[in-house]
């Protein structure tokens, strides 16, 4: 596993000190069903803290193992293993996403809204990497600013449920949690966690981030490709040809810049950053891929250059909260229109005490309306609090409904008037829009209703391929693409216009 050789971004790996073999302490697990109850008012956080000290706090989301033996025996083969990532690409990243909260470049995180064991291919993976070429290049044409390309990608596999159990026809039994721990077959056999789909998990995360390397530095990232990267389902759509418009502009600036002696042959032509990024939800798992830095003696989870906290998980003396406080990657927080302005502000500072720009990333999720009303708030509390973070919306998990048929769906146009609310927000509170996040595939898949090419109820059980909420397909995507370039393309202008007159 040469993964250094061809890491995605150019930096001089690390080396890890492996964790000890040390006796597990036991874990506080809480039920799915306590809800995820405000603690704006709980106890100081204790200052000191170690690789397991999580263990000791009320741990949601966690699955309960019926082999203790087994569990402990794969989590010691984890931490024997070498690590996926390296200091050196998160420390990278976090310098990137400083930009984003200075409204210095934008953040494009997207990817599955759970990875499966199922359909890990390798084309699914390039189509993916593809379609977030596309939008990296319409989003840093219209904003004229860099775009950092974050995958959901080779690691995004455990789910928080709502409920613990699920019911099927008067049988009850385990909630799927996510291929790395059971598995999404209606039967008592398939739901039983299974510590040894940590082990596979690991693997596939590790196979999917070496081709992700290899797509990203070995020419295929090229923009000179800029005209090949549109998927073939989308040769003749409305899509597909504002794209192509768009290459061709790319294509004679790039013919201008080459002229000017910028060739195809400079590296920043060649190759592209990319990073990867999951929900730290596992936490059994997430320890064991976590390794202390030679170089700086920092903590780093290596299981992905950036992890988030959920919504669901995100409780101030949580074990969740607690553990991602002493690991160093940068840090998304997801926010929904529950969250309370002063403890957001008391939560960034848990997780980012030395103020680091870079290091936390708050994540919106909540709805077009609520968006209007409960962010402004958000952002005037964290202001006051003189916190640096890096706002982006996730318009997805906010406008989930239930189609007629029964499958879960997402409107198209909910998405986009959430995004619109976004953006709206920060010009109004005079804040920087940082980023989006969105569930997205590179396949034509019909999950979402609605777009140019208008996906109807009736359409979803055509290619509806999902093992868990509905993705936006690759023409949805793009389209959305276009419409937060123009937002950027916009704000641009007003800025410049801004500038001109203040020198007049």
């Amino acid at each position: 596993m040469a993964m250094a050789s061809s890491s995605l971004i150019a930096f001089k790996p690390t080396l890890f000190t492996p964790p000890q073999p040390q006796r597990r302490r036991s874990i506080v697990v809480a039920s799915s069903a306590e809800a995820s109850k405000s603690t704006a008012t709980s106890a100081p956080i204790s200052t000191t803290w170690s690789l397991d000290s999580w263990r000791a706090k009320k741990a949601l989301q966690l699955p309960e193992y019926p082999d203790q033996n087994e569990l402990d025996q794969v989590l010691q083969t984890l931490s024997s293993f070498p690590p996926i990532v390296f200091a050196g690409e998160a420390r990278n990243l976090e310098e990137k996403l400083a930009q984003a909260a200075m409204g210095n470049a934008f953040l494009l995180q997207g990817g599955d809204c759970a990875e499966s064991f199922k359909e890990f291919n390798a084309n699914n993976i390039r189509d993916t990497f593809r379609l977030i070429l596309q939008m990296g290049v319409v989003l840093m044409f219209g904003g004229q600013m860099p775009v950092i390309k974050v995958g959901r990608m080779a690691g995004q596999f455990a789910k928080p449920r709502s409920d613990s159990f699920e019911e099927k026809n008067g049988v009850k039994l385990p909630s799927y949690r996510g291929d790395n721990v059971n598995g999404d077959a209606f039967d008592a056999a398939s739901r039983i966690p299974d510590p040894q789909r940590m082990v596979r998990a690991y693997c596939q995360s590790v196979a999917t981030l070496n081709l992700l390397r290899a797509f990203a530095t070995g020419g295929y990232a090229a923009m000179q490709r800029v005209n090949q990267w549109n998927l073939d389902f989308m040769e003749h759509s409305e899509q597909g040809d504002r794209y192509r418009e768009l290459a061709h502009r790319v294509d004679e600036a790039l013919g201008f810049m080459s002229a000017a002696g910028l060739t195809s042959e400079h590296p920043i032509m060649k190759t592209t950053d990319f990073w990867t990024s999951h929900e730290c939800l596992l936490l059994p798992y997430e320890q064991a891929l976590t390794r202390e830095d030679s170089t700086s003696g920092l903590h780093y989870d290596c299981s992905a250059h950036m992890l988030w906290v959920g919504e669901r998980t995100r409780q101030l003396d949580g074990a969740h909260v607690e553990f991602l406080r002493g690991v160093a990657n940068p840090l998304g927080i997801k926010v929904s229109d529950k969250m309370d302005p002063n403890e957001l502000v008391k939560l960034i500072d848990i997780l980012n005490p030395k103020n680091k720009p870079g290091r936390i990333t708050v994540i919106v999720r909540m709805g077009a309306e609520n968006m209007r009303v409960k962010l402004p708030h958000l952002i005037r509390a964290v202001r006051r609090a003189g916190q640096i973070v890096t706002w982006v919306s996730d318009p997805m998990h906010g406008n989930t409904i239930k189609a007629p048929s029964g499958l879960k769906t997402r409107s198209f146009d909910s998405i986009r008037a959430e995004l619109r609310a976004f953006f709206d927000v920060h010009d109004q509170e005079g804040s920087y829009p940082g980023g989006v996040h969105l569930e997205m595939t590179g396949q034509n898949v019909t999950e979402c209703v609605g777009g140019s090419r208008t996906i109807t109820y009736d359409d979803l059980s055509s290619r509806y391929h999902t093992h868990c909420d509905p993705r936006l397909n690759a023409s949805q995507s793009l389209e959305l693409a276009f419409n937060i370039a123009e937002r950027l393309r916009k704000k641009r202008l007003n800025s410049m216009q801004s500038l001109t007159s203040f020198r007049i």
